[in-house]
C-alpha cells in the first residue's frame, strides 16, 4: 500500500508538472529573498561588529563625550583612581580626505596613545613602513593607514580637511585595523592638526578585577557632556537601529512565501477535487481517512521540500551578488564603508528551509482535510466529494478580521511591530475565508439581472454555484494583489509625505555645505568668518547658517542630531505634528522629532533633562532647563532630531561654527553668480574654495526623490512577481477545472452553442472569478495599508505620515489583473472546448 501510494503521488506531479512547478517556484522564491536578506544583513552586521571591537579594543569601560569632545584634564583624574588598572586617552575624528581623483572620501581618524593603546586596542598600533624613522608615531602631520584606507588613498601623503583649509599628512605606516578608511595618529599631533588641543572624545579604561562598574561610575562624579558606556554598545547601537529595517525588508521578501502558500492551496485543492474518484476508489481498498490526509500532506511537504532546497541555492547566490554590487547596506546606509564577506549560516538556511516547508504544508493542509472527509460512496459515482464542499459559517472570518483589528492597537515588542504583523497576516487569511460568502453575496444579486442573457448567465451562474472553488481558484490572486495594493498605496503615502516635508524643510533658494553628514561636519565646518562674510556678496539677501551636532543621550540608543538654526515661526519653518506651545519664561524651547518621542520619551509642554547633560552649567548659573514645544516630522534621521534657537546654542555652547548655510537669493540675482562669488570667498577664508557644495533646492528635491524610487524600486519587482504567482494559480485552477468540464462543454456544443461562444462562457467565468477577487483584493489591500502607514511605518522607523491612496493606479492595477485572467480563463479553455468535447458526451451514452 506505500508503494502504490507514492506511486500515487509521484504519478500526479509528473502529470502536472507545470502546476506543480509554480507551486514550488513560489515556495523557492519566498525562501531565497528572505536567506539572501538574511545573509547579507548578517554578513555586514558580523563585519560592522568586528571592526567595531579591532578599533574598540577590549576596555572594560568607556567614558565618552556626548558631543563633541570634553577637556583632557578629566584624564588625569579617572587615570589615577585606584580602581582604574589603566586608561587609554583617545581623540575621534571623522574628516574628509581628497583621493587621487579629485574626490572627498571620509576618513576616520584617531588620536591615540601609543604606548599604551597594544594593550587596550592591539589592532591599533601603529606598524612604522620600512625606513621610516623609528619615533614617526609621535611626529606631528603623521598617520597610520588600515588596508581599506590604504587602498583608497595610497601611500604618499595624504590632504585631509578641517574647516575650509586642505592640510598635508604624511603617511608613515600601517595599522591591521578592519572596517572602514581609518588613520592613526599621535594623540598630541591629531589635536595639533584638527585644532583640538585640551580635547578628548573617548577614554578607555581597564579596571582593577572585582570593580563593579556602577558604583565605580557614580564614584568618577563625571562632569555634564561626559557619559559611561560598555564595549559592545557602539556595535549594539548600530544592531538596534538597524534592526527594524531588517525585520522590515525580511518580511517584505517573504511576500513570495505567503503567497506561494496560497498557490500551494490552490493546486492541491483541484488537485484533490480532479481525483476525486481516484482517492474514493483507494478508500474502498483500504486507504483509511488519516492515510488519505498524509498523502495530500506529503504532497505539499515534496513541493516545499523542492522549492526549499533550491531557495537556499538561489538565496544564496542572490546574496554574494548583492554583497559583491552593492555592499551590505541595501539602501539603508547603515553599514556605509564595509565591504562585508559573505557568511553562510547552516542554522539559518535550516530556519528558512524549514519556514518554506511549513508554508507549503499550510497551503495543503485544508486540501488534505478534504481529502481525509471524502463520502466514498457518493465520490465513486461522481455525486460529490472533495470539490463539493458546503459553505462555511462566515463568523470565524470576520472574528480573525475583528481580532487583526485588536493586534494593531498593540505596542511593538522591542521595537519590532509583530503585533502589526500578525494582524496583516490575520486580515489577509479572514479576508480570503470570506471569499465563498462575498461571491455569493454578489452574484447571487447579480443572477436575475442577467436572466435574458445567455452567455453572461452561464458564467455568472456557475461562479455562485460553484463558488467554494472560485474561492480556491483566486485565492492566490487575492493575497497577492491585496499585498500589491498595500505596498503601492504605502509607498505612494510615503512619498506623498516626503515630497510635502521637502517643500517645508527646503525654504530657502540655494544651499551651501563642506561636508556630508554629522560627524563630519565637525571637522569640516564653515568658520564664523565665513558665515558674516557670506551675508555681504552681492546677491544674497539673507543668510541663515545651521549648525548640526550629533548627541549621544544614551550610550544604549543612537545619537541624536543636534540642529541649531534660526526659527521665526515653528509653524511656517517646521513639518510640526500639531500646533507649537509657548515656551515658559526662563525655559529654553526645543522641538523634537517623532523618534525622540517614541526613544526617548519626550512630551509637547514637558521639560526634556536629557538634553541638559550634553551642555552643563552655563557661564551665568546652573544648567538650562528645556522645554518641548513641539514635535515635528524627520524623515532624514530615523535615530531623532531635536532643534533648537540658533541664538540659544551659541549662548549654551559657545560655539559660532555652522554646518550649512540656508541662502535667499535677490530677484536679480544668477545663481551661478553667488556660487562664484561664495568660492572666491572660500578661497581668501581658507585657500580651498573647491570644498564647498552647493545645491538650490529644486536640485536636493530632485536628488531625495530619486534615491527614494531607487530605494523602493525592489517593492515594484515584488508586487510583480507576486501577482504573477497568483495569475499563475487561476491558470492551473482553469486549466484543471476545464479538463474536468470537457462533457459539459459538448453538451453545451450538442445545445447549439459555438465553439466561440464557449469559450466567450469559460473566458466570463474567468472575468467574473477574478472581478470578485480584485475586488476582494482591494479592500484587503487598503486594510493592510492602513496598518502599514499608521502602525507600522511608526513603530518600526519613528515616523508618521498621511495615508494617500493613488485611484487611478489601482484601478488599473485591478483592470489588469482582471484582463489577465480573463485571458487565462480563455487560453485555458480553447484545449477543452474543441471537437474532442463533442466526442466525450459520448462516454456517458
Amino acid at each position: 500500500m506505500l508503494a502504490l501510494l507514492r506511486t500515487f503521488s509521484w504519478q500526479e506531479l509528473r502529470q502536472h508538472p507545470w502546476r506543480s512547478a509554480a507551486a514550488a517556484a513560489a515556495v523557492m522564491l519566498g525562501v531565497a529573498l528572505a536567506f539572501a536578506v538574511h545573509l547579507i544583513n548578517a554578513s555586514a552586521l558580523s563585519e560592522f561588529s568586528s571592526a567595531v571591537r579591532s578599533v574598540n579594543g577590549q576596555p572594560d569601560l568607556e567614558l565618552r563625550a556626548v558631543q563633541g569632545g570634553f577637556d583632557e584634564s578629566l584624564f588625569a583624574r579617572v587615570a589615577a583612581h585606584p580602581r582604574v588598572e589603566l586608561a587609554s586617552p583617545v581623540l575621534e575624528l571623522v574628516t574628509l580626505a581628497a583621493t587621487a581623483d579629485g574626490r572627498r572620501q571620509p576618513l576616520r581618524v584617531l588620536g591615540v596613545d601609543a604606548l599604551v593603546v597594544a594593550t587596550l586596542a592591539p589592532a591599533l598600533l601603529p606598524a612604522a613602513a620600512e625606513g621610516a624613522d623609528r619615533f614617526a608615531l609621535f611626529a606631528p602631520d603623521t598617520l597610520f593607514l588600515n588596508p581599506a584606507a590604504r587602498q583608497l588613498l595610497g601611500d604618499g601623503g595624504i590632504e585631509v580637511q578641517t574647516g575650509l583649509r586642505l592640510r598635508t599628512l604624511r603617511v608613515a605606516g600601517t595599522v591591521s585595523a578592519g572596517g572602514a578608511p581609518l588613520a592613526v595618529m599621535d594623540i598630541a599631533a591629531a589635536q595639533d592638526a584638527f585644532a583640538r588641543q585640551g580635547q578628548l572624545t573617548r577614554i578607555d579604561l581597564r579596571l582593577r578585577p572585582g570593580t563593579e562598574h556602577g558604583a565605580f561610575i557614580r564614584s568618577l562624579q563625571l562632569p555634564a557632556g561626559v557619559t559611561a558606556a560598555e564595549p559592545g554598545d557602539a556595535a549594539e547601537r548600530v544592531s538596534n537601529l538597524s534592526r527594524a529595517y531588517r525585520v522590515n525588508l525580511t518580511v517584505l521578501a517573504l511576500v513570495a512565501l505567503f503567497t506561494g502558500g496560497f498557490l500551494v492551496f490552490s493546486v492541491l485543492s483541484l488537485s484533490v477535487a480532479r481525483r476525486t474518484q481516484q482517492l474514493a476508489l483507494l478508500g474502498v481498498l483500504g486507504l483509511t481517512a488519516r492515510q488519505r490526509l498524509r498523502l495530500v500532506v506529503a504532497e505539499s511537504v515534496a513541493l516545499g521540500a523542492a522549492g526549499s532546497l533550491a531557495g537556499i541555492a538561489l538565496g544564496t547566490a542572490l546574496a554574494a551578488l548583492a554583497l559583491r554590487l552593492l555592499g551590505g547596506d541595501l539602501g539603508g546606509g547603515y553599514f556605509q564603508g564595509v565591504a562585508p564577506t559573505l557568511q553562510w549560516s547552516a542554522p539559518a538556511a535550516t530556519t528558512y528551509g524549514v519556514l518554506g516547508v511549513v508554508a507549503a504544508a499550510a497551503g495543503g493542509w485544508f486540501p488534505a482535510r478534504l481529502a481525509q472527509a471524502l463520502p466514498l460512496a457518493q465520490a465513486l459515482k461522481g455525486l460529490g466529494g472533495a470539490g463539493q464542499a458546503g459553505r462555511r459559517p462566515r463568523g470565524w472570518s470576520l472574528a480573525l478580521v475583528a481580532l487583526a483589528g485588536l493586534l494593531a492597537l498593540l505596542p511593538p515588542v522591542a521595537g519590532i511591530p509583530l503585533a502589526a504583523y500578525l494582524s496583516v497576516a490575520l486580515l489577509l487569511v479572514g479576508g480570503i475565508a470570506a471569499l465563498p460568502w462575498a461571491v455569493g453575496a454578489v452574484y447571487d444579486r447579480l443572477a436575475p439581472l442577467l436572466a435574458h442573457r445567455v452567455l453572461p448567465l452561464l458564467a455568472v451562474e456557475r461562479a455562485r454555484r460553484v463558488r467554494e472553488s472560485a474561492a480556491v481558484a483566486v485565492s492566490g490572486v487575492v493575497a497577492s494583489l491585496s499585498l500589491a495594493v498595500a505596498l503601492t498605496v504605502m509607498v505612494a503615502s510615503f512619498r506623498d509625505s516626503v515630497t510635502r516635508w521637502l517643500d517645508v524643510v527646503l525654504p530657502a533658494d540655494l544651499y551651501a555645505r563642506t561636508a556630508e553628514g554629522t560627524a563630519a561636519g565637525e571637522v569640516a565646518n564653515l568658520g564664523p568668518g565665513f558665515v558674516q562674510a557670506a551675508t555681504q556678496v552681492p546677491g544674497v539677501a539673507r543668510v541663515a547658517p545651521q549648525r548640526v551636532r550629533s548627541l549621544l543621550l544614551d550610550p544604549a540608543l543612537p545619537p541624536v542630531a543636534l540642529l541649531a538654526r534660526r526659527i521665526d515661526d515653528p509653524a511656517q519653518a517646521l513639518p510640526l505634528v500639531g500646533a507649537a506651545l509657548p515656551v515658559p519664561p526662563g525655559r529654553i524651547g526645543i522641538y523634537v522629532s517623532e523618534a525622540v518621542v517614541d526613544l526617548y520619551g519626550a512630551r509637547p509642554g514637558e521639560p526634556f533633562p536629557r538634553l541638559a547633560q550634553a551642555f552643563g552649567a552655563t557661564a551665568s548659573g546652573p544648567p538650562a532647563s528645556f522645554f518641548v514645544a513641539g514635535v515635528w516630522r524627520d524623515y532624514a534621521r530615523q535615530s531623532g532630531a531635536v532643534l533648537m534657537q540658533l541664538a540659544d546654542y551659541q549662548r549654551l555652547s559657545g560655539d559660532l561654527r555652522a554646518n550649512d548655510l540656508m541662502l535667499w537669493l535677490s530677484p536679480e540675482a544668477r545663481p551661478e553668480a553667488v556660487q562664484q562669488a561664495l568660492r572666491a570667498l572660500a578661497e581668501r577664508e581658507g585657500g580651498a574654495g573647491g570644498l564647498v557644495e552647493f545645491a538650490s533646492a529644486s536640485e536636493i528635491r530632485a536628488t531625495s526623490l530619486r534615491i527614494f524610487d531607487r530605494s523602493f524600486a525592489v517593492t515594484y519587482w515584488l508586487q510583480a512577481v507576486a501577482i504573477a504567482i497568483g495569475l499563475f494559480g487561476v491558470a492551473a485552477s482553469f486549466s484543471a477545472q476545464v479538463l474536468a468540464r470537457r462533457k459539459e462543454f459538448g453538451l453545451l456544443q450538442h445545445l447549439g452553442l459555438t465553439r466561440r461562444q464557449v469559450l466567450a462562457v469559460v473566458a466570463g467565468e474567468g472575468a467574473a472569478w477574478t472581478a470578485i477577487g480584485s475586488a476582494a483584493g482591494l479592500a484587503l489591500g487598503l486594510a493592510v495599508a492602513v496598518v502599514l502607514v499608521h502602525v507600522v511605518n511608526p513603530q518600526s522607523f519613528h515616523w508618521t505620515m498621511d495615508l494617500q491612496v493613488p485611484w487611478a493606479r489601482l484601478a488599473l492595477l485591478c483592470a489588469a489583473v482582471v484582463a489577465a485572467g480573463t485571458l487565462t480563463a480563455w487560453l485555458s479553455g480553447r484545449a477543452a472546448a474543441g471537437r474532442d468535447a463533442v466526442l466525450a458526451v459520448k462516454e456517458d451514452w
